[in-house]
């Protein structure tokens, strides 16, 4: 098959038949396509109002790709295509003694658990949180009672942090051996739309993510995984720097390899692991606030004025690098989405932004967030890091006794509290209430934070408009603190594997599948699976 990229389609032209444009591409007949299979496809809207869509497809010309190759040589546009499959290893010499245990259900815990249970490795996966099932009714409880969960809410459960966000499937990773397409793929078959495969930027939503999770965990016990809910691992037994076994609540289990598939809100655990001497160090990180524009707004300034209630709703992204050394960036764009209570201990507070599927709610949310670090707390203390969050957190809950404080980003720049919303109201999950945010970032921050404002509403106009709502805090970009971890995706204390966003290793759903991939696969690659 031949390769063929920067195909571009009108974008008033919907569901287009490629063939037309792929035949005019490398100068043949429509005849001469066997067939074609779509590998990207993104929205190109620079030169408004022409707006395109930007195809990469691979397309079977039969006998006639020798000669379309030799013709195109010189055309970085035109190759051969060569697709990587992911593939399990064979399994090594090294002696197993038990089950491997993934502590954590998130991406990174259940795209380990599935790959090591596709290989026979029967593995145990151990959850605080309840199932997705259940957590989705713990949630909605809470966005419509203000009652929390510690231990199932938006942060813990089945899915991870993600599953209640925009399921956006995004990475930056460069993989090189089939990964992403492992995970997308895999992601399909448990009842994700299709369109993920090729799109540029693809979701799945939170409604449609919870069953393809669902049905992930049903597959993973039928090939002889189990799986603990509920349950909270306390402790980490070690001797001579090598594990030897883990405490699930009371309930000591013996195991040889325990991936540490945490997330990044599981602060006792961390308290835990830094007590019984896993080396760790704290890590840059940002916060900010969520902001709300109507979606109609980002719709208009990225696509133009024309006719465009065909094309998606539309999505940004930003960031700048401040003479102060700061960066400010979005984080978790929504189109359409909602701002939601994601809180997950009593007496504090943060947020977090939301799409379904449908992603059709009137207003767009992003997080502004501002870099922090050493300036905030001391890097050589990654329980520093750690309290930095459950400060701000704290504050943020103290601001409207539990609800989502607000503030119209005009009165922040005045320091006054807002009084009503100005020509849009919030989209929310989760009560709210006016505020003054002030308090909640340093001075420092503050001034980045608005110098950030200020550069973004002039690539969107409007971006800084004294009526956009602002919602804090968002705190929870990203771990606080990175669990070492060797080559070998192994802790110096042997037996343990950090695995994905919580430790430190990945920022989002793809990255932290793909990093629980990559250790089920070095896992395989060491040990037999018949266990003694």
């Amino acid at each position: 098959m031949i390769q063929i990229n920067q195909l571009k389609v009108p974008s008033t032209i919907e569901n287009a038949d490629l063939t037309t444009y792929i035949a005019d591409a490398v100068r043949t007949k429509k005849e001469d396509i066997k067939s074609y299979k779509i590998l990207k496809c993104s929205v190109d809207a620079r030169k408004k109002p022409n707006i395109y869509y930007v195809y990469s497809v691979a397309v079977d010309f039969g006998k006639g790709e020798r000669q379309i190759l030799k013709r195109y040589q010189n055309n970085a546009n035109i190759s051969l295509y060569q697709q990587v499959l992911f593939q399990i290893p064979a399994s090594g010499e090294k002696d197993l003694n038990n089950p491997p245990v993934i502590v954590g259900a998130g991406p990174g815990g259940l795209f380990c658990a599935y790959v090591l249970a596709m290989a026979g490795y029967a593995p145990l996966i151990i959850e605080r949180g309840s199932s997705v099932e259940q957590r989705t009714k713990d949630v909605e409880k809470f966005w419509q009672s203000n009652i929390l969960s510690s231990n199932s809410n938006v942060q813990f459960g089945e899915g991870g942090a993600g599953t209640f966000s925009d399921g956006k499937l995004n990475t930056l990773v460069k993989d090189k051996t089939g990964k992403n397409r492992f995970v997308l793929e895999t992601f399909v078959k448990f009842g994700a739309p299709e369109q993920i495969l090729w799109d540029a930027k693809p979701h799945i939503g939170t409604d449609i993510l919870v069953n393809v999770i669902k049905n992930m965990r049903r597959v993973i016990i039928s090939l002889g995984g189990r799986f603990l809910f509920d349950t909270c691992v306390t402790d980490f037994v070690f001797e001579n720097q090598r594990l030897q076994g883990i405490y699930a609540e009371d309930t000591y289990i013996k195991t040889d390899i325990c991936i540490l598939a945490i997330g990044h809100s599981a602060r006792d655990t961390f308290r835990k692991l830094y007590e019984r001497s896993v080396p760790m160090s704290a890590k840059e990180f940002a916060v900010g606030f969520r902001v709300e524009h109507p979606q109609e707004m980002i719709n208009r300034s990225q696509y133009g004025e024309g006719n465009i209630a065909h094309l998606p709703v539309a999505p940004y992204k930003l960031a700048t690098k401040l003479a102060n050394g700061r960066g400010v960036y979005s984080f978790c764009m929504c189109p359409g989405g909602y701002v939601v209570n994601a809180s997950s201990a009593p007496g504090q507070l943060v947020v977090n932004g939301m799409s379904y599927s449908k992603r059709d709610s009137a207003n767009a949310n992003s997080a502004i967030v501002v870099s922090v670090g050493k300036d905030e707390y001391a890097l050589d203390d990654p329980m520093g890091a750690v309290e930095f969050q459950n400060q701000l957190e704290k504050k943020a809950y103290d601001l409207c006794r539990g609800k989502i404080p607000q503030q119209l980003f005009g009165d922040f720049v005045a320091r006054k509290e807002s009084t009503g919303y100005g020509a849009f109201h919030s989209e929310t999950k989760g009560d709210c209430g006016f505020a003054d945010l002030n308090p909640l970032f340093t001075d420092a921050m503050r001034g980045s934070f608005l110098e950030g404002m200020g550069l973004f509403g002039k690539y969107i106009q409007g971006f800084d408009r004294e009526d956009a709502i602002l919602s804090g805090i968002e705190s929870r970009t990203s771990s606080p603190l990175r669990i070492h971890r060797d080559d070998g995706f192994e802790s110096s204390m042997k037996g343990l594997f950090p695995c994905g966003e919580g430790a430190g290793y990945a920022g989002g759903i793809m990255s932290a599948a793909m990093d629980g991939v990559k250790i089920a696969e070095e896992i395989i690659k060491r040990y037999k699976v018949e266990y003694e």
